[in-house]
């Protein structure tokens, strides 16, 4: 299957098209997977090939801030902005940053890592953070945060947090800046988002608008606890760790409380104990579910890092109800509509790339009990799951 695939890399996958594509997207996924195959196979075509996309998305850092445009024709070389604003999303923009801080080290061409390693500083120094907690959008012509009062480590942000933390350990924990970022963000979600549900007492980060608390967690979110793990584990303070085994079990319970066993795309946890209510409640317009990663992810670093068997049992569960519900029957997976109808789920008949990205590899690797199958103090994965080695500290 390998071989199958380097054919098609090799005579078929061309990036000389007259096509806008998303720098984040097309980053963590396509420079990324090619990088990470690379590393894997020792195979200098993958890293050829990553070379020139690579060159190709850098015509995105063109803008009057040096924080790069969301959008990049890679045939004509020209970037530009969505149509509705100038506004890039924060988590884009800072989540692009192991990706092209590695094909430096490779290349030896120093001009990825500057153009990236450029934003990390720009941010680290701007206004308009809460303890640490960044805004969602910030401007490519004024280089500041925009939309300011809203705080929350669901879309937009997200990844701005674990890319703090992975960036740190990428380069051989030498780099404080980040380091301080990320524990100042962490003591930020503890402050201002971190409640408990009723009945179960479930701790749940919410979100926060212009000073209110909204008891609201998106799916995305659940990747906080296997990153807190993966910062404990590299020597941060044990209560990380603490938060991370509370956060997972919010996590499994956004699964098991529903009836198809399937986490719905956003839920709504309740803080007030009601008869005949669970801690989460759905809205109508929030009850997809994309068959998303997040879970299954910190389910692999909970499980890598504690040994208990009943994270493993976990991510069964949620591979079984995948199968019961999401499976179709010709090939493939599909995103459902309705997570709480187990007699007709509602199939979409799309099967979104992170599925086989990364939802099965972290299922694929919580399942192993072999540590060096991607050794987590050897590799450290981006956010599409893709490992790339951690610099050996000089």
């Amino acid at each position: 299957e390998f071989e199958e695939a380097r054919k098609w890399v090799a005579n078929h996958l061309v990036f000389d098209k007259n096509v806008d594509v998303n720098l984040f997207e097309s980053t963590i996924r396509i420079l990324g997977g090619l990088l990470s195959t690379y590393h894997l196979s020792g195979d200098s075509l993958f890293l050829e090939k990553a070379k020139d996309i690579g060159n190709r998305l850098m015509p995105a850092f063109k803008t009057p801030s040096k924080i790069p445009y969301s959008d990049v024709n890679i045939g004509r070389g020209t970037a530009h902005p969505p149509r509705w604003t100038s506004d890039s999303t924060v988590a884009e923009v800072t989540s692009i940053q192991l990706e092209f801080r590695e094909l430096s080290r490779l290349t030896g061409d120093e001009k990825f890592q500057k153009a990236v390693d450029e934003v990390m500083k720009h941010v680290h120094t701007l206004s308009g953070k809460n303890d640490g907690l960044v805004p969602m959008f910030i401007n490519t012509n004024s280089g500041q945060f925009t939309h300011l009062g809203v705080y929350t480590l669901g879309a937009r942000a997200d990844s701005y947090y674990e890319y703090l933390l992975k960036q740190w350990i990428q380069g051989g924990k030498k780099e404080n800046e980040l380091l301080e970022d990320y524990m100042r963000a962490i003591e930020g979600v503890k402050k201002h988002l971190l409640q408990r549900s009723q009945p179960k007492k479930l701790t749940f980060v919410g979100e926060l608008a212009h000073g209110h608390f909204s008891a609201k967690m998106d799916h995305l979110v659940c990747f906080l606890p296997g990153t807190l793990a993966l910062g404990a584990h590299n020597g941060l303070t044990a209560d990380h760790m603490k938060l991370a085994e509370a956060l997972i079990e919010t996590c499994y319970q956004m699964y098991a409380q529903v009836e198809t066993g399937l986490s719905p795309e956003i839920v709504h946890f309740n803080l007030h104990a009601q008869k005949g209510h669970k801690d989460v409640e759905i809205k109508p317009a929030d009850r997809h579910n994309l068959l998303r990663p997040e879970t299954v992810e910190s389910l692999f670093y909970m499980y890598r890092f504690t040994g208990d068997k009943k994270y493993q049992d976990w991510g069964w569960e949620i591979l079984q109800n995948f199968n019961k519900y999401t499976r179709v029957p010709t090939g493939g997976y599909t995103s459902i509509n309705n997570v709480q109808n187990p007699s007709n789920p509602e199939p979409r008949d799309k099967m979104e790339s992170f599925f086989l990205g990364e939802t099965l590899k972290y299922m694929f690797l919580l399942f192993s009990d072999d540590i060096d199958l991607i050794n987590l103090d050897k590799y450290v994965f981006n956010t599409e799951a893709h490992p790339l080695p951690i610099w050996v500290p000089a």
